[in-house]
């Protein structure tokens, strides 16, 4: 692989990030930046993106793909984390980023985000044998990791953020916070991280790491206040310290606050919100001291795109998307067997059907269609009947890692449309697809239903099917088994006006054996 200049772009409730970097066998650092965009702002009550916030994003994201384009970025990867990803306007907003900067932005869940920022300070910091756990607070959500350097072994994502709780907390007004405020605040985190800290607490860890603006400018104050100068990166926030300083800022109102060293004064109405994060999360998970990086999820972006090119010495045996996939496949007691000979079929058909010219599709479009293979009938778990609108469903709940909504939408509407239902306006699995990736889903599903046809039985009777052009808007579907596939070929019938709609092509089945399809 030559050199090429790779940027990414993480649009968060409060900050958007970019980081332009240039990867080849390794990777350098060419920029980082940083604005305040505040894009939650006014968001919570309601649902609703404003549109102030939606234009000062969009203000910010042009400038960061302007400067990505200056200095000759070959890809712009940018994703959305928690006030993009709950917004009742989400859609609106992606599509006005996409007019006005040219960026294809991707929301992406709380648990895929946990994992890019586990990535991102993982590999920056040397753990050796033990066992860390990372804290996120951002201005929507709080993503808590437990792992070590080799993988994590828990991933949470609260809807607890310091934009989220100022605004639960706005009747407070802008003066100082009382004691018994401040505690509300702290119940209001422990109530709704109950769950999941009972989960966390099922995996010790050995030390903490924070990142994030909150946490950094925690530990901003607390250096300033007790140490009389600026932080350095091997500092510590100790509890006592940020015990200190939440005293000090509770005593202030927020104009106050605003002044105070150490702070970024634009943090001040979201600052005692973020530390009673931050102070209930290490009283109730026991520890006294957190470590302070300045490495967060856009660094993840980075290494999980190191990851899917086998860059860096970053390679994983099996993907993260795979994994996350079987482990969904698995859990739902999917047919295994024939989860993994549709795939087979269906990647055949695939590849086979673009080199007889049927359509251009690529390799990212091909995965997904592995993965709505492998995943078609998970449905089956909860009833047979409609188990397409079920398997629908699972995939969309899931939290499948490593994939953004976009691409989960993707497989979920593939897997919904392998029988009954052809794709088009009117279903809801298809209405709400992305524009762009309908005509996908219409391509992806007619191989997804020819390749379960071929395996109608469950049986793995056939062993190979590939297409080949057969001349005037016609190919031959070849069919290669040692057995009698009637069953699969009168399935067959039941496509070739949906094959003929999507690819403006006429299939026929030819074998060696004896079975024909007339």
């Amino acid at each position: 692989m030559s050199d090429q200049n790779v940027a990414f772009i993480d649009i968060g409730t409060n900050s958007i990030r970019l980081l332009l970097t240039r990867v080849n066998k390794s990777y350098t650092v060419l920029s980082e930046q940083k604005e305040v965009a505040r894009l939650g702002e006014g968001e919570f009550p309601d649902g609703l993106l404003q549109k102030a916030a939606m234009d000062r994003a969009v203000m910010i994201c042009r400038e960061f793909a302007e400067m990505a384009r200056a200095n000759r970025a070959d890809e712009i990867i940018a994703v959305a984390t928690s006030a993009t990803r709950e917004a009742k306007n989400k859609n609106a907003f992606l599509r006005l980023l996409r007019k006005e900067t040219g960026l294809d932005v991707h929301p992406i869940s709380g648990l895929e985000e946990a994992r890019l920022i586990y990535l991102g300070v993982v590999n920056g910091i040397h753990l050796e044998q033990q066992r860390a756990l990372f804290i996120d607070i951002g201005g929507g959500s709080t993503e808590v990791i437990v792992g070590d350097h080799q993988q994590h072994y828990n991933l949470e994502s609260l809807k607890l953020g310091a934009i989220r709780m100022a605004a639960q907390f706005a009747h407070f007004g802008d003066g100082p916070i009382s004691s018994e405020q401040y505690q509300q605040m702290q119940d209001y985190v422990r109530n709704s991280a109950v769950r999941a800290m009972e989960r966390i607490r099922q995996h010790p860890f050995d030390l903490a790491y924070g990142s994030s603006g909150t946490i950094e400018n925690l530990g901003d104050i607390a250096m300033q206040m007790f140490a009389e100068r600026p932080r350095e990166r091997e500092d510590v926030l100790k509890l006592e310290q940020l015990e200190g300083v939440v005293a000090h800022l509770c005593s202030l109102p927020v104009k106050q606050r605003g002044k105070v060293k150490g702070i970024n004064s634009r943090r001040a109405d979201i600052i005692v919100p973020g530390a009673a994060i931050l102070h209930t999360l290490m009283l109730d998970l026991g520890f006294n001291e957190i470590h302070i990086t300045d490495r967060a999820m856009r660094e993840g972006m980075l290494i999980d795109y190191l990851i899917r090119h086998g860059l860096g010495g970053f390679e994983e045996s099996l993907s993260v998307r795979k994994r996350s996939v079987m482990q969904l496949a698995h859990k739902m007691q999917a047919d295994m067997p024939h989860a993994y000979k549709v795939a087979e079929l269906a990647l055949s058909l695939y590849d086979s059907a673009a080199e007889a010219g049927l359509h251009s599709l690529g390799g990212d479009e091909r995965e997904l269609l592995e993965y709505a293979a492998i995943l078609h009938d998970i449905g089956i778990f909860l009833a047979y009947d409609n188990h397409q609108a079920h398997s629908h469903y699972l995939i969309q709940n899931a939290d499948l890692l490593g994939f953004d909504e976009d691409e989960i939408d993707i497989i979920a509407a593939t897997s919904y449309f392998h029988r009954k239902y052809f794709p088009r306006r009117g279903y809801a699995p298809y209405d709400a697809l992305e524009r762009e990736a309908q005509p996908t889903v219409k391509a992806l599903s007619i191989l997804l239903r020819i390749a379960e046809a071929l395996d109608r039985g469950h049986k793995g009777i056939v062993h190979h099917a590939y297409f080949e052009a057969a001349g005037d808007k016609r190919v031959e579907l070849h069919i290669e088994s040692e057995a009698d596939w009637q069953l699969e070929a009168w399935g067959l019938g039941n496509h070739r006006a949906a094959f003929k709609r999507i690819f403006g092509s006429t299939f026929k089945p030819v074998s060696g054996h004896p079975t024909r399809l007339n």
